[in-house]
């Protein structure tokens, strides 16, 4: 099994990310007091710092794997939409995909840190579904890049850029080019994902889709998931289990891939690194085990680390090596 050559094959492909993007930003300082005001902790400001966040942040993931992302998402017409298209610039991702809609302003989520945790977070969005003009430049936008990619992520953040009809098209599109897709959902149209590759809810998610509030064992979340990817008629379903691990579940059979001890310092970002490297393994048409046991290391790896922050390559790869995983690399029935 050749790891080190994988990791190589990333480089190759090209990666459509369709959904919400966002800017992250971060207030940094330290607290020696509560207020005298109200019983909250006084932060002494620091340094100030914005970074690329939502969908944007998987495309800083898949170019941090050394594969070429390519987005289709929205900016506001304001000055935070300004610092979002600057901030891709700086990263030297595509931005042609990247639509200007008057109709809202640019998301931005502002998390308040002291001594090193997230005390506070502050949301600036707007979140009712895309306006059809929109909807149509995003079909038109993604259409005109689905015949140069390898796979399609679809990024849900509820903002109200997937709608409905929107998804019904992009997944019937892909399809029809042969185009492998890929889907972090959240509750609003969780089961309007139908016919795709891969779909990778986490544990709450899907027990949210499903009304159930008890806690459920990785047995109990495996049966769900089987029945989940009947209902959606999904290739694969993988779902992130916290410290229970992955499991990924197809049509005949499943895997559980327990998690690693971890110093877990903030999760921001962690779905989006697994979805990444989830969909650039589903392009290389990886085994189930080799892409939940490679996700669910770049999941904690993030983890380790404050605020939202994209996978380090060579990282995962030395602790891909070190852990030993699966001897089963590619699917049987692939070419490689």
């Amino acid at each position: 099994m050749n790891f080190n050559q994988l990791f190589d094959d990333f480089e190759d492909l090209k990666v459509l990310i369709l959904g919400d993007s966002m800017l992250d930003a971060y207030f940094y300082g330290s607290v020696n007091r509560i207020s005298p005001e109200a019983p909250v902790p006084i932060v002494n400001l620091k340094s100030k710092e914005r970074r690329l966040g939502g969908a944007a942040n998987v495309a800083l993931n898949i170019k941090a794997m050394g594969a070429t992302p390519i987005m289709c998402t929205l900016k506001g017409n304001d000055r935070d939409g300004e610092y979002l298209k600057g901030l891709m610039k700086d990263h030297k991702l595509i931005t042609d995909g990247l639509i200007n809609d008057y109709n809202r302003p640019t998301t931005v989520k502002t998390r308040i840190i002291g001594n090193n945790h997230q005390m506070l977070r502050i949301d600036e969005e707007q979140t009712h579904p895309v306006d059809p003009h929109i909807e149509n430049l995003l079909f038109e936008a993604v259409k005109s890049f689905i015949k140069e990619v390898d796979v399609l992520i679809m990024q849900d953040y509820n903002k109200g850029l997937l709608t409905s009809q929107l998804i019904e098209n992009v997944i019937k599109l892909a399809n029809k080019e042969g185009v492998k897709t890929v889907v972090d959902p959240k509750f609003n149209n969780f089961f309007e994902y139908r016919d795709v590759t891969l779909f990778k809810p986490n544990r709450n998610e899907l027990k949210q889709a499903y009304n159930i509030k008890d806690h459920l064992d990785y047995k109990a979340m495996i049966k769900l998931a089987a029945k989940l990817r009947t209902e959606i008629n999904a290739q694969k379903v993988m779902t992130t289990l916290s410290e229970d691990g992955v499991i990924i579940v197809n049509k005949n059979d499943h895997h559980h891939i327990t998690a690693h001890e971890r110093t877990v310092v903030d999760v921001s970002g962690a779905g989006d690194s697994v979805l990444s490297v989830a969909a650039l393994c589903v392009a290389l048409d990886t085994s189930d085990q080799v892409t939940a046991e490679m996700a669910n290391l770049a999941g904690g790896l993030v983890c380790e680390k404050v605020g939202v922050v994209p996978i380090d390559r060579d990282t995962l790869l030395d602790q891909v090596l070190e852990v030993g995983i699966s001897e089963n690399l590619y699917r049987t029935d692939s070419n490689h």
